[in-house]
């Protein structure tokens, strides 16, 4: 009886795992997985099926080295990082090549990873901003903002919580809290 291969796509833990396991069947699922995508991006632009083999093969040894030194950090999906590092090698070999006449037609729409890298770092800041505006908000305001968006309480939850009215008491104070908080966001640098 023969054993069934998986050929479906590997999630991106999956692959980050199997590649420090040195799991020879899960690289075989990425380069399955996600070969269609490079080679319609080399073959839009002047390229071969061949080309497209070396660019994604030399896209997985970039992908292995970067996961086996074990500082990598995937801020992306998988799919966009492999895109990413497929279409930087291409464009370097059309660029040896002198066939490059312009801009590269890309196949789907992405986000380089250094951009994405940026509104990692971008969303972090706001997210440290907010955290220190909810510090700076004080009680009732903090909690039941943090009630009611971090831990999914209704708002006749927290009616009861604080002894309000009914709900629409909590409402309101809610929102009141709420426009504090945007005040307190965006006074801070």
């Amino acid at each position: 009886m023969s054993k069934a291969i998986n050929t479906s796509a590997p999630t991106d833990s999956e692959v980050i795992f199997g590649i420090l396991n040195d799991s020879e069947s899960i690289l075989k699922r990425l380069y399955v997985a996600y070969f269609p995508m490079v080679l319609q991006l080399i073959i839009n632009n002047n390229g071969t099926a061949d080309d497209a083999k070396d660019v994604y093969q030399e896209a997985i040894i970039v992908l292995y080295n970067k996961v086996k030194s074990g500082n990598f950090e995937l801020s992306s999906k998988l799919k966009t990082f492999l895109y990413s590092v497929c279409r930087k090698l291409w464009l370097k070999r059309l660029n040896q090549m002198s066939r490059y006449g312009g801009d590269i037609k890309d196949f789907q729409d992405h986000l380089p990873v250094e951009e994405e890298n940026d509104l990692h770092s971008e969303r972090e800041l706001e997210f440290s901003k907010m955290e220190g505006a909810l510090k700076l908000l004080g009680e009732p305001c903090k909690t039941i903002i943090e009630d009611f968006y971090i831990h999914n309480l209704s708002m006749q939850d927290i009616c009861e919580r604080f002894g309000y009215t009914n709900a629409d008491n909590a409402k309101t104070q809610k929102y009141k809290c709420l426009q504090r908080l945007k005040k307190l966001f965006f006074q801070q640098e």
